[in-house]
C-alpha cells in the first residue's frame, strides 16, 4: 500500500518512483497530474479533482500508484457527512446511449411529462415511476429481449387475486423460455451465423478460442432434447451436476425446451448433500462429468455422485471424447446418451414443448436458517426478470461477450446465462480455474466485454498478481456480487479496465435477479449500490418494524414490496409465506416480503448491506446457516461441549470469515486451538462444502443466551468485530 497523501497537490515524484515508476516517468506524471488539477480547489471538490486525474492512470500501472492517487484524492473526504466516495461519473451522451437510457429518452416524456429532464437528472423519479407502474415497465422491457410468446399474455399484471401476494403476472401467456434463447432475432442484430457461445478449455490457453453459433446451439440442445424423450416424461426433473461448460448450457436448455425442469446442484458439494437435494426434488437423473479438471489436476465427480443417488446418471467426459470412469449398470457414457438419437431423421430437428408461464423450470437452492436447504423452484417469468435487470443494469446487449466465472448450481449460473441470450449477447466460459493467468488470457482472447465477478476472486487476482501484461481494454462493464466487496479489491479490478464502471448487485435465488444494483445512469461508488433495482420497491425499518422515511440516512432490516416480477410464490420443502412473509410489517397496505439482509442508507442515497438479520450467513458468495456448521462441529472433537458459527467482517470490508467459537466440556482443560480449527475445517468441507474456510478458533467459558436458552449471537459477533477493530483477530 502506498503512502497516502493529504491531496494529490501534496505527491512528489519520490512517491510516485516509490509506487513503482522509474524516476523520470515519475516526474513526467507529477508534471501532469499537476496541469490536470490547475485551477481546482483543494477543499470540497475531490470529485472533480478525481474525474480529473482518473485519465491519467493506466492500467499497466502498479497498483500502488493507483492507490496513492485515489486514496489522497479522497483523504479528507468525510464520509458521514457526504455519503462514499464516487469513483466513475456517467455523462449524458453516453447515458442516452444505454439500453435504459433509450428507454427513458422515448418513453420519459410521455410516462412523467414536463417532470422528465434527461435519464441522469430523471433516473430516481423514473425507478419510482417503475415501482408504482411496474406493468407499464415490464411491457416496454420485454419487447427489447428475445422473449416470444406462442399465446400473448392477457395483461401484464392482474393484481385482482388477493391470494397472490405480488399479483399474477402474464396471465394466459404460454412460450418455451428455451426456445427463446436458441433462434435469430432480428431487431437484436442475431442471425443463425452469430456467436451464441465463445469457450477455451483449461490447459490450451495459446490456441485459439473455440465458437458456437446460434445454429449450431440451436441444434446441439435439439438433439439433447429428442435424447432426453427416449428416456423421460414431460415434467420430470433432470439434474446437473458439473461445471458451468458448453454442454452444460446445452444440456440446460434442452431439459427445459423439452417441458422437463432442471436441478441445479453445484458441482462442489459433498454426496450428502448432493442425495439430499435429489430426494427433495424427486429427480429422475442427473447429467454429471466423470472428473473436475482444475489447475491441471483431476477432482473425481462422478464418483461423488453415484455415492449421493441411485438415480440414471449421464456422465460426459471431462477431456476428450471417452469417459475415464466405469460406470454402473443402469448409467450412461454422453457417446451413448446421444446415440439414442441416430435412428431419427432429423435429429437435430424438435418441436418446443410450450407452458404456462407459471411453469416450474428450474429448482435451485438457497440454504436457511434450519439443516435443510430450501427449494426454490424459478418459473418462465424469473429469466424473465434476472434477462430484464441485466439488460437495463449492466446494460448487456448484441455485441457484448458476457463473463461470469459461476456455475449451474447456483444461481448466478442461471442468470448469466439467459442475462446473454436473451439480451443477444454471447456467452463466454472457460473451461477451467479462474484463479490463474488462463483465465485472464481467455478475458482477453475472447474480446469479454462484461466481466462479472465475485469478491474473493477478485482479492485472488490481486495478490498473486496473476493477471499481469493482460490486455482487458475491451471490457466496458465490471460486475461483482456475492459477497461484500473491498473497497482496494474494487479499486484494482476497476483499474486494470480503464476505470469501467464495477456495478454492484445483491439479490437472492427466491428473487431471480437483484433488489439493489448499481447501474450507468448514477455515479458509482466502490462497495456500495446504487439504487433499487428497476419495479423494486424497498422499505428499511428500525426494530419494531416501523418504516424510515424515504431516501433518509438509516440502518436497519429490509423489506420488499411484493409485488416484484420472477419471485416466488411457493417452495417444495417448505412453508413460502411462513419463510417470506410472516411476522413482517405493513406498509402502505401491503405486507412485505422477508429478505433477511440488514441495509444502510447512507447520505447520498447509496446503499450498503451490513449482514442478515437472521443467523445466516454468506462464505464464499454462498449463503448457508450457524446451525449447519455448529451441528457439524459440535461433533468434530470429544472435547467440544458446544460451538457458535459466526461471520465476522474484517475492518477493511471485503468478503465475511467464518469464525468458530467453542465452549469446552472440561472448562479447565487446556487445547491445542490449532488442531481443533483443523478439526473443524476437516469436518465442515467433509460433511458440507469443501469451499468454506474457518478463519479463526476461539475457545471462550461459556455463550451469553436469553431467559429462554437462546444463543445471542449477535452478542458474540460485536464482541468479536470490536476485537477486529483492535486488530486482535
Amino acid at each position: 500500500m502506498a503512502r497516502v497523501k493529504g491531496s494529490v497537490w501534496e505527491i512528489v515524484p519520490e512517491d510516485v518512483e516509490a509506487a513503482g515508476l522509474p524516476r523520470k516517468e515519475a516526474e513526467t506524471f507529477v508534471a501532469s497530474l499537476h496541469r490536470a488539477v490547475a485551477g481546482k480547489p483543494r477543499e470540497g471538490a475531490e470529485a472533480a479533482v478525481w474525474q480529473a486525474v482518473v485519465q491519467l492512470l493506466r492500467p499497466e500501472y502498479p497498483h500502488a500508484l493507483h492507490q496513492l492517487v485515489y486514496y489522497s484524492v479522497y483523504d479528507r473526504w468525510d464520509t458521514a457527512s457526504r455519503g462514499p466516495p464516487p469513483y466513475w461519473f456517467p455523462s449524458l451522451q453516453d447515458c442516452k446511449n444505454t439500453n435504459l437510457g433509450r428507454l427513458m429518452e422515448a418513453h420519459g416524456p410521455k410516462l412523467l411529462g414536463s417532470l422528465y429532464k434527461d435519464p441522469i437528472t430523471s433516473f430516481n423519479l423514473f425507478q419510482k415511476f417503475a415501482v408504482q407502474h411496474p406493468e407499464i415497465y415490464w411491457s416496454i422491457v420485454t419487447k427489447e429481449l428475445s422473449v416470444k410468446f406462442q399465446h400473448p399474455p392477457k395483461c401484464i399484471l392482474d393484481r385482482s387475486q388477493k391470494s397472490k401476494e405480488g399479483g399474477l403476472w402474464f396471465p394466459g401467456a404460454v412460450l418455451n423460455i428455451a426456445e427463446c434463447c436458441i433462434y435469430p432475432v432480428p431487431f437484436q442484430n442475431k442471425t443463425d451465423n452469430s456467436v451464441a457461445i465463445i469457450w477455451r478449455d483449461e490447459g490450451f490457453d495459446d490456441l485459439p478460442v473455440n465458437y458456437l453459433s446460434v445454429k449450431e446451439l440451436r441444434e446441439q440442445v435439439m438433439t439433447v432434447a429428442n435424447a432426453l424423450d427416449t428416456l423421460f416424461n414431460e415434467g420430470d426433473a433432470i439434474a446437473i451436476d458439473m461445471p458451468m461448460t458448453y454442454k452444460a448450457v446445452v444440456i440446460y436448455l434442452a431439459i427445459i425446451l423439452s417441458g422437463r425442469v432442471v436441478v441445479s446442484i453445484a458441482d462442489s458439494f459433498v454426496a450428502k448433500e448432493i442425495g439430499t437435494r435429489m430426494k427433495v426434488s424427486k429427480a429422475k437423473a442427473i447429467f454429471t462429468q466423470d472428473f473436475i479438471i482444475r489447475g491441471g489436476r483431476k477432482f473425481p465427480l462422478y464418483s461423488r455422485v453415484v455415492e449421493g443417488t441411485t438415480c440414471k446418471t449421464i456422465v460426459i467426459p471431462a477431456a476428450g471424447t471417452n469417459i475415464g470412469v466405469k460406470l454402473r449398470t443402469n448409467d450412461l457414457s454422453w457417446n451413448d446418451f446421444i446415440s439414442r438419437t441416430s435412428s431419427l431423421e432429423r435429429p437435430n430437428n424438435y418441436s418446443a414443448v410450450y407452458m404456462d408461464a407459471e411453469s416450474a423450470t428450474n429448482i435451485l437452492f438457497s440454504s436457511g436458517t434450519t439443516g435443510d436447504p430450501k427449494a426454490i423452484p424459478w418459473t418462465q417469468l424469473s429469466p424473465i426478470r434476472c434477462g430484464g435487470d441485466s439488460w437495463a443494469h449492466t446494460d448487456a446487449r448484441s455485441g457484448d461477450v458476457l463473463c461470469w466465472p459461476t456455475n449451474l448450481g447456483w444461481v448466478m449460473g442461471p442468470i448469466t446465462l439467459y442475462s446473454s441470450l436473451l439480451a443477444g449477447a454471447t456467452l463466454a466460459l472457460y473451461h477451467g480455474s479462474p484463479l490463474g493467468h488462463g483465465f485472464g488470457k481467455f478475458v482477453q482472447d475472447a474480446g469479454v466485454t462484461f466481466l462479472g465477478t465475485v469478491p474473493s476472486l477478485v482479492k485472488t487476482w490481486k495478490n498473486s498478481n496473476c493477471m499481469e501484461g493482460l490486455d482487458w481494454s475491451k471490457i466496458r462493464i465490471c460486475a461483482t456480487t456475492g459477497e461484500a466487496s473491498d473497497i482496494d479489491d474494487d479499486l484494482w479490478i476497476s483499474s486494470r479496465t480503464s476505470y469501467s464502471p464495477m456495478i454492484e448487485c445483491c439479490g437472492g435465488t427466491e428473487l431471480a435477479s437483484s433488489y439493489i444494483q448499481g447501474n450507468l445512469l448514477q455515479p458509482q461508488a466502490f462497495g456500495t449500490f446504487s439504487a433499487p433495482s428497476m419495479t423494486t420497491g424497498l422499505v428499511i425499518f428500525d426494530e419494531q418494524g416501523n418504516p424510515f422515511p424515504d431516501d433518509q440516512p438509516c440502518v436497519g432490516e429490509m423489506g420488499l414490496v411484493p409485488v416484484y416480477l420472477g419471485a416466488t410464490n411457493r417452495l417444495l420443502n417448505a412453508d413460502h409465506y411462513k419463510v417470506y412473509f410472516d411476522g413482517m410489517p405493513i406498509y402502505r397496505g401491503m405486507q412485505l416480503r422477508r429478505h433477511g439482509d440488514v441495509l444502510q442508507r447512507t447520505v447520498g442515497g447509496y446503499y450498503i448491506v451490513q449482514g442478515r438479520a437472521d443467523d445466516t450467513m454468506n462464505l464464499g458468495g454462498i449463503k448457508t446457516s450457524s446451525v449447519e456448521i455448529e451441528r457439524v462441529c459440535n461433533r468434530a472433537d470429544d472435547s467440544v461441549l458446544e460451538t457458535a458459527a459466526l461471520s465476522v467482517k474484517s475492518r477493511t470490508g471485503g468478503p465475511e470469515q467464518l469464525v468458530i467459537l467453542a465452549v469446552l466440556k472440561d472448562k479447565s482443560s487446556q487445547h491445542d486451538i490449532d488442531l481443533l480449527k483443523k478439526k473443524f475445517q476437516k469436518a465442515i468441507q467433509t460433511n458440507l462444502n469443501p469451499l468454506f474456510k474457518v478463519r479463526f478458533v476461539k475457545v471462550v467459558p461459556e455463550f451469553p443466551r436469553t431467559a429462554s436458552n437462546k444463543l445471542l449471537r449477535r452478542v458474540l459477533r460485536d464482541q468479536l468485530e470490536q476485537q477486529s477493530a483492535q486488530s486482535k483477530l
